[in-house]
C-alpha cells in the first residue's frame, strides 16, 4: 500500500480484491445515484435512474487481467475508486466515485493524479482516455481544469440496458475527454 497527502489527511491506495466488491458498489451508487448522491455534487440523478454498477460489473473489472480497480481509504474507511483499464497506447479512467460527503475537499484531485501517475509508471503510457455523459457540463469543465480536453467524438448511451441505469432524458450520449500524460 502507498500513501499520498492530501489538503486535509493521508489516502492510501491500493488494488480492490473480491472482499471490496459490495463497498465498492455501495460507494458507486451513493456517488451517482438516488437522493444520497445529492450531498455531493457529482449526481446523476437528475438524468439517470436505476443503478449505476452492480456487483457483476466491479468483480469483472477486478477480475480483469487488463484493468485494476484502484482502492483509496482514508483512516482505514473506502472513501473513493477508480478503475484503470490499459488498452494498448493509452489507459482509461473509469468507474470514479469519491464518497459524497467527501466531495469537494480536494480528493479528487489527489487521487487523479495518482492515477495518472500509476498509469504511466506501470504500463509506460502516453494518454489518459475518460468517457463522460456529454451533458455534464459541470463535470466535463472539472476534468478540463485537471488537464483532460474535449474530443467532440461521442458514442451512444445504452438505451434500454438497465445495468447502466434508466434515462430521464433522451439526449445522453457519452464524449471522450483525453489526457496527454507526457
Amino acid at each position: 500500500m502507498e500513501t499520498a497527502a492530501t489538503p486535509a489527511t493521508a489516502l492510501t491506495f491500493r488494488d480492490a480484491t473480491g472482499a471490496d466488491v459490495d463497498t465498492l458498489v455501495a460507494l458507486i451508487e451513493s456517488a451517482y445515484r438516488g437522493d444520497a448522491s445529492r450531498a455531493g455534487w457529482t449526481t446523476e440523478a437528475d438524468i439517470l435512474d436505476g443503478q449505476r454498477t452492480d456487483p457483476e460489473g466491479v468483480l469483472a473489472v477486478i477480475e480483469s487481467p487488463d484493468s485494476r480497480l484502484l482502492t483509496v481509504e482514508r483512516d482505514g474507511r473506502v472513501v473513493a475508486c477508480c478503475q484503470l483499464e490499459h488498452r494498448g497506447a493509452y489507459a482509461y479512467f473509469g468507474m470514479f466515485a469519491v464518497s459524497p460527503a467527501l466531495q469537494g475537499a480536494g480528493l479528487g484531485k489527489a487521487i487523479i493524479a495518482e492515477a495518472e501517475r500509476r498509469v504511466r509508471e506501470i504500463w509506460g503510457v502516453e494518454e489518459m482516455h475518460m468517457t463522460v455523459i456529454s451533458v455534464r457540463e459541470e463535470l466535463i469543465a472539472w476534468y478540463e481544469r485537471r488537464g483532460y480536453r474535449r474530443t467532440g467524438r461521442t458514442s451512444p448511451f445504452p438505451y434500454g440496458d438497465e445495468r447502466f441505469g434508466v434515462p430521464l432524458r433522451d439526449d445522453l450520449r457519452f464524449e471522450l475527454l483525453v489526457k496527454e500524460l507526457g
